[in-house]
Order: C-alpha cells, then sequence, then structure tokens
C-alpha cells in the first residue's frame, strides 16, 4: 500500500504541472504500479504532458478498458453517446471505419453480440487496435475492406477538426495525439464526404451510419447526406444517416 504522504506529493506535482483532476490522477497512477522507479516514470511523463491514457497504456471508454499508446488517438467520453445510439438502433454486423485504438466499434459489437470489422488508415493506430479488437483492414477509408461485404452499421468517428484550428486545440491532443487524426480540411468535413459518396454500398438495407462531428458541422454532414441520396437525422452532435 503506497505511503499517504506520496501520494499527497504526487497530487501537489500533477496540480503544479495543470493536471484539473489530480487527485483523480494520482490514485490512478499508484493502482498502475508498486514500483517506486515506474511511478516517477509515470509521474515524469504525465508532469511533461503526456496524456495520462498512454501514460497508463489504456484508456476507459463505456465501461470498459482499451489498450492506446503514444501517437494514438484516445476514445472521448462524448462519443460514448454515438455508442449509445448505435446500440438503440442494433444490427448484427458493424464496420468502424476510422477505427483508431478500435475502442468504439468494439463498445457497440461487444454490446450487440455483433460482428465487427475495423479500418483504419494509420499502421500505428491499426497495431493498437489489434490488441482491442479481432479484425482490423489497414488502409484508406473503405480501399481494404473486401468487397461484396455491406454492414447494418457503420460507426465514424472521422477527423472534423478544420485545418486553421489545429493551433487551438488543448495541448494534449495537439502535442501528442496524430495529425491524421485531427485535421478534417479546410472545413472539417474532407473525409466525411469522401465516406458519404461511397457508403451506399456498404450499407446493409435498413443500415445506418453514425458519425460525430461538432454542433456547427451537423448541418451541412445532413445536406451532404442527402445529396448522396440518404435520410439523415441529428441528435446533439451524432448524425445518423440512413438510406
Amino acid at each position: 500500500m503506497t505511503d499517504r504522504s506520496v501520494v499527497e506529493a504526487l497530487e501537489t506535482r500533477l496540480r503544479a504541472a495543470g493536471c484539473v483532476f489530480a487527485e483523480e490522477e494520482a490514485a490512478l497512477l499508484v493502482a498502475e504500479t508498486d514500483d517506486p522507479a515506474e511511478l516517477e516514470r509515470m509521474t515524469r511523463l504525465r508532469v511533461e504532458g503526456l496524456p495520462l491514457e498512454h501514460v497508463l497504456g489504456w484508456a476507459e471508454f463505456h465501461g470498459r478498458r482499451y489498450v492506446v499508446a503514444p501517437g494514438v488517438f484516445v476514445p472521448r467520453p462524448r462519443t460514448e453517446y454515438l455508442v449509445d445510439l448505435a446500440i438503440a438502433r442494433g444490427g448484427s454486423t458493424v464496420l468502424d471505419l476510422c477505427c483508431g485504438s478500435g475502442a468504439v466499434g468494439a463498445a457497440v459489437a461487444s454490446e450487440l453480440g455483433a460482428e465487427l470489422w475495423s479500418a483504419e488508415l494509420d499502421p500505428v493506430a491499426a497495431a493498437v487496435a489489434r490488441q482491442n479488437v479481432p479484425r482490423v483492414f489497414e488502409g484508406d477509408l473503405f480501399d481494404p475492406l473486401p468487397r461484396g461485404l455491406t454492414f447494418d452499421l457503420i460507426v465514424v468517428i472521422a477527423p472534423y477538426v478544420p485545418t486553421d484550428e489545429i493551433d487551438l486545440l488543448p495541448h494534449e491532443a495537439r502535442d501528442f495525439e496524430p495529425l491524421l487524426a485531427l485535421d478534417g480540411g479546410a472545413d472539417g468535413l474532407a473525409l466525411v464526404r469522401r465516406i458519404l459518396a461511397e457508403a451506399g454500398d456498404w450499407l446493409a438495407p435498413g443500415g445506418a451510419l453514425l458519425t460525430e462531428v461538432s454542433e456547427e458541422q451537423a448541418p451541412a454532414v445532413v445536406e451532404l447526406a442527402e445529396a448522396y441520396g440518404f435520410t439523415a437525422t441529428i441528435d446533439e452532435t451524432v448524425v445518423t444517416v440512413t438510406r
């Protein structure tokens, strides 16, 4: 059991480094190791600004822990709402596009007992995703997937930050997560356009694609979807696209 004075000293260091939830973070770090040298290493990384999830090697998402690593996008708590909406729709086949760590698709498929397929362009993220999910295809959007497949659900967390707003992101995202997972082009919707252009070939009859964007972008995504012949609805920051 770690001495309380050690925990308090750790909290003080984290708070001084700008960690808003210093007490909670200290508890997680202490629970991760009994080795003082390893605890010091992890604390130093966190003080230097490495995201806590990257320090720990895992992120909690939708009630489960998933492996993450430096250079891989950390699944956000706000995305759990998209997962809930996807689960509510139901389905037996799920595609997690731009899967990152694979957590989003895994959360949906595990709850539904569905077959999961995941696709990711970044080889670093794909390697991490393979530690979380059984089937990861490495390549650009739908390109690496076997032709002829269709899915009841496609979940997408594509990069949607406009290029000129990248510098405004919190430093943990801006400095430690891959630009590939953040930069959505001039208006943030470059990949969303490409995805919607092909989605009709991959959605099963009655299937749905759910994607997360900003509240300001959501109406534009609805217009894009309708231009491709889909019906689209907005629920907070989630756009659901159906045939």
